[in-house]
């Protein structure tokens, strides 16, 4: 039976290569099935409105941000937590570990469910159970219960880093899909940046559970949002919907839609994006360098939660509240990194010229090679204007270009991990979310006892050391990545 559809030959196909059941319902149906539905040019996404596409890209970003905003927040609520459950400090670091262990897990699942059943149920029924399960971790009434809920909303909030991406492509070409998709790419790590400066004013001046409380009134209008603004753009979903309408107002229980006649179990699919990505980390080197290399960049972001505190309470006097500000630095240096999008825009349009319309995934990595500097010099300057003689406005500035740094690390690595591995995209995504989220899990805990040991200068240098010894990554696979593609059983040829 044939699971072609149709779609209107004059809209350029978006290119979300980790569902391929829209690349099928992409091609024409030649057997001339008339009862297989196919898609109408007033029902591809790529054809509503400019400004519709662009409210939903703003809202699954919002969405995104306050996902990752969530993790942070925590880090100023954990004197107060430790207070009110008696229990020290280190123990109270895990309610960050914890909810982002459960933004790396949480894709595997996801993922597959996105593809049976469509990108918008899967939000709402995420963010509605992010809604409630954060209930108990504002009402908690012991630590068990307030890290256990904090594991399982992280689970819940995931949903924004691995399907949200795939609606950005679906309703943007290849011709103007750079830009929404760095506007999608940059709110889950101003996200991380933007919960100490909430939470510090919030801590600053009312009790810590008030952090949660707020948070909770932030989710509910991003639900809200979700639903009246947010329209279905999964091609295969949307087929199967008019694919059920025709049923129903023509009476013919014969039409179906190429999801109908889905081939495996969704148990099946499950299996496969567990499986996939940690083969994938396991045989592919390119994949595991890169991985690693932004597992080590989001450690250190997520382990500055603990260390800016050290910084500027401990050896520059600061309060909670200003302490939140100075992760200013960070969200400034990533605003600053996303304004240049329109020079790598152009960049890009000519590298695409010069290979015919078909560019290596490689040129994606000289932005990932600006970033590799950015991250080490950021840190190396961090590192040496933490004296408590120097001005405190140095080390904020110093952030600003490891927050830049970031910005171009992950843009790059994202957007050549999607196109060097197109066939299992997904799975290359869900690789590195889950080796990212393993380091940000992990850093922050040991956090204060290295700044302990080694004091902020030797701490912070080891840090910039280690990003020193990665930054040649995009450098060599810039270089080489076509030979070591051609030799990979993973990667597009």
């Amino acid at each position: 039976m044939s699971t072609l559809t149709k779609i209107p030959e004059s809209v350029d196909q978006p290119h979300d290569a980790a569902t391929s059941e829209t690349d099928i319902a992409a091609s024409k149906n030649p057997e001339g099935d008339t009862h297989l539905v196919v898609l109408e040019p007033q029902d591809h996404p790529q054809n509503l409105s400019s400004l519709r596409r662009w409210i939903a890209v703003l809202i699954i970003s919002s969405a995104s941000l306050c996902v990752t905003c969530a993790s942070s927040i925590a880090a100023f609520t954990e004197q107060g937590a430790a207070q009110t459950f008696h229990v020290s400090h280190e123990v109270t670091i895990l309610g960050i570990s914890l909810f982002v262990t459960g933004l790396g897990t949480g894709p595997l699942l996801v993922g597959p469910l996105s593809e049976v059943y469509g990108r918008n149920i899967v939000y709402q029924i995420s963010y509605a159970f992010f809604f409630i399960f954060t209930f108990p971790v504002v009402f908690a009434p012991n630590i068990a219960v307030f890290l256990v809920f904090r594991l399982i909303t992280g689970f819940c909030g995931s949903a924004f880093l691995s399907v949200a991406g795939g609606s950005v492509s679906d309703m943007f070409p290849n011709s103007s899909i750079a830009s929404p998709m760095a506007v999608y790419t940059i709110s889950p790590f101003i996200g991380p940046v933007a919960g100490p400066l909430i939470a510090g004013f919030i801590n600053q001046n009312l009790y810590w559970e008030w952090t949660y409380r707020v948070q909770l009134c932030w989710i509910f209008v991003e639900f809200l949002m979700l639903v009246l603004f947010v329209p279905e753009t999964y091609v295969p979903v949307i087929l199967k919907k008019k694919a059920r309408s025709l049923r129903e107002s023509t009476g013919d229980p014969k039409f179906y839609a190429p999801l109908d006649r889905r081939e495996g179990t969704l148990a099946s699919a499950i299996l496969f994006s567990c499986y996939t990505p940690f083969q994938l980390l396991l045989f592919d080197r390119m994949a595991l360098l890169l991985d690693s290399w932004n597992a080590l960049v989001l450690g250190i972001l997520y382990l500055a939660f603990q260390a800016f505190p050290i910084i500027f309470e401990d050896v520059h006097g600061f309060n909670t509240q200003t302490t939140g500000l100075t992760f200013i630095g960070i969200g400034l240096g990533m605003l600053s990194a996303i304004s240049t999008q329109p020079l790598w825009n152009r960049l890009y349009a000519r590298e695409t010229d010069k290979h015919n319309g078909d560019p290596p995934p490689e040129m994606r990595l000289i932005m990932g090679q600006v970033g590799g500097i950015l991250v080490p010099v950021g840190l190396f300057w961090l590192a040496f204007t933490t004296y408590p003689q120097v001005h405190w406005i140095a080390p904020i500035i110093a952030s600003v270009p490891f927050g830049a740094g970031i910005y171009f690390v992950f843009t790059s690595t994202f957007t050549y991990l999607v196109t060097a591995y197109r066939p299992i995209a997904a799975s290359a995504m869900a690789s590195n979310s889950a080796l990212r989220s393993a380091f940000a899990a992990a850093f922050p805990l040991f956090a204060g006892a290295m700044y302990n040991k080694l004091g902020t200068v030797g701490a912070t240098a080891l840090l910039a050391g280690l990003a020193t010894i990665m930054a040649p990554l995009p450098f060599i696979f810039y270089r080489i990545g076509a030979r070591l593609r051609k030799n990979s059983r993973f990667a597009a040829q």
